[in-house]
């Protein structure tokens, strides 16, 4: 596949990326306080970005400069004329200068007064040297920094292109480009849809969770008000939130957010757009679309939930930031076998219920409900597992649930319940007579014996009682039993569903009880054997 940079041309930034020192920080340099700088007007606008320095005395230097710069003077040919001093500040004032610096001396012993007064109303800042200062001193330490941050930023730009576009061409998972991108950065990564719902994160844990759990005010205040790159209140550039675009051929389809970035603004954006370049570019590639994205982060969120591997309050943050409504909800937990992500999230838009969908391992797929107090939770639960099934088109899907939970710390093991439970009727749901949501109460034994199957005791009793079928050539002996005994030892039923007469069904019994030493007419003997199918079977599984 070839690839092209030009879906990406919507959203290249506008302004300049070179990063530039502020005022103040030129003012805090060594060489600069050797001169003794005061501040006599501008005082507010010292974070003015300074591209360059600049030498001038005509009065008209307002027509050379192109924006940025830091004009230095001695003021020598504006001395005694007012008039030419107050346009002289007018005119950097209009060519937008940063700052302009007088060094006092012949031309100028203490600060004008007009000048000051001129620069004050237009909120230019004003700097005098008190000491005498050789300008080439300034402009060298200045220009010097100001080319090795930009070659900092270009090589940046270009570490952080090669990584991205390396593990992109590896295949690696949108993860990875963020982790990445993180480590760079040095602050929280947050990617969203464009109705401001967290699709994935990367960063050092805690400081992710910190940005997570005030997310709704922030993606409200900043930048669900207008489009645009910067906002207004809780995450603006000043503060280190910078974002950029993700789309192309003119559609936006999301956004990545740098959350709390301590570098220089215009290198924060350079590294926010080579980042949405690369998530571009992996989407382009993989065929990937923002929604795949909303199920990996479904999947994420869900699995981590189900492991217990990061505690419950920790997540609380990603859910709610992922659109899950948390607060004074009653969460069912569910498990479906033979039920499609895709179909599931469908049949819950259809009944209007919110919740996550992720696909498990093993044809499983995690459902977890979020329901208002005063909603029915059983009667919803039965009607998601009808409409389930009538999507799906395979009616002996099991729609596996754990009871309804209304403290969120208790969602994990509702998950796992609810996992456990379909894992114990996925070998049999053929032989057992099931309802539509099957419940822990629904397993009986099964469920005991699949909770308990990596127990080395059990998995010695299995061993032991099984021990003359387990070889490979007993295997359908193994099946003739698994089905007596799952029929509550109806030899007629037995006989119907492997399609044999009853006295070639009773022959295999022969073999069946002389290759275990047991009577299977006996309850007791009988129900060993019985536990000991059910532990291999679900050790097996």
């Amino acid at each position: 596949m070839t690839t092209t940079r030009e879906p990406l041309e919507p959203f290249e930034p506008a302004e300049p990326l070179e990063p530039a020192l502020s005022v103040r920080q030129v003012l805090t340099l060594e060489r600069v306080q050797a001169g003794e700088p005061e501040v006599v007007a501008g005082a507010g606008q010292l974070d003015r970005p300074v591209r360059w320095v600049h030498v001038a005395e005509a009065p008209d230097v307002g027509v050379m400069l192109s924006g940025g710069e830091m004009v230095l003077t001695t003021g020598v040919l504006l001395a005694g004329d007012e008039d030419k001093q107050a346009e002289y500040v007018r005119s950097l004032h209009r060519a937008e200068a940063a700052a302009v610096v007088l060094g006092l001396g012949r031309a100028f012993p203490s600060p004008p007064a007009v000048m000051r007064r001129a620069a004050e109303r237009c909120g230019l800042p004003m700097v005098v040297l008190h000491r005498p200062f050789p300008f080439a001193e300034l402009t060298e330490e200045v220009q010097s920094r100001l080319v090795r941050r930009k070659f900092a930023a270009v090589s940046l730009s270009e570490a952080v292109r090669t990584a991205l576009t390396g593990l992109i061409t590896a295949g690696a998972p949108l993860q990875h480009l963020l982790d990445e991108v993180a480590s760079h950065s040095a602050c929280p990564v947050v990617v969203t849809n464009l109705a401001h719902r967290v699709l994935a994160t990367a960063g050092e844990r805690s400081a992710v969770d910190d940005v997570l759990r005030d997310w709704e005010r922030i993606a409200r205040q900043a930048w669900g008000h207008r489009p645009g790159r910067s906002g207004t209140g809780g995450g603006t550039e000043g503060d280190g939130w910078i974002r950029a675009e993700l789309g192309g051929r003119g559609e936006r389809w999301g956004r990545i957010v740098l959350c709390g970035y301590r570098g220089d603004t215009a290198t924060g954006r350079l590294l926010a757009d080579r980042a949405a370049e690369a998530l571009v570019l992996h989407r382009m590639l993989g065929g990937n679309s923002a929604r795949t994205w909303e199920e990996q982060s479904a999947q994420s969120l869900l699995t981590d939930l189900v492991s217990g591997v990061v505690p419950a309050r920790q997540l609380l943050p990603r859910a709610r930031a992922a659109g899950l409504p948390v607060n004074r909800r009653t969460f069912v937990p569910l498990v479906v076998r033979d039920g499609e992500a895709a179909r599931l999230e469908r049949v819950l838009r259809m009944l209007g219920l919110p919740g996550i969908v992720a696909e498990l391992a093993d044809g499983a797929t995690a459902v977890l409900l979020s329901l208002a107090r005063d909603q029915d939770a059983g009667v919803l639960t039965a009607n998601f597992a009808a409409r389930a099934r009538s999507e799906s088109g395979a009616a002996a899907a099991v729609v596996a649930a754990a009871d309804a939970r209304t403290v969120w710390d208790d969602v994990p093991a509702g998950l796992r319940e609810a996992q456990h439970v379909a894992d114990a009727v996925a070998d049999s749901s053929a032989v057992l007579d099931l309802p539509p949501v099957v419940r822990l109460r629904d397993v009986h034994l099964r469920g005991l014996v699949r909770l308990l199957r990596d127990d080395p005791h059990v998995q010695s009793f299995a061993e032991r009682e099984l021990n003359g079928l387990l070889c490979g050539a007993d295997e359908d002996l193994l099946v003739v039993l698994r089905t007596y005994l799952a029929t509550g030892r109806n030899k007629s039923r037995t006989a119907q569903l492997h399609h044999v007469s009853r006295p070639a069904l009773y022959r295999r019994l022969e073999a069946i009880q002389a290759r275990l030493g047991v009577d299977l007419d006996d309850f007791e003997q009988a129900a060993s054997v019985h536990i000991a199918l059910l532990a291999h079977d679900a050790q097996q599984g």
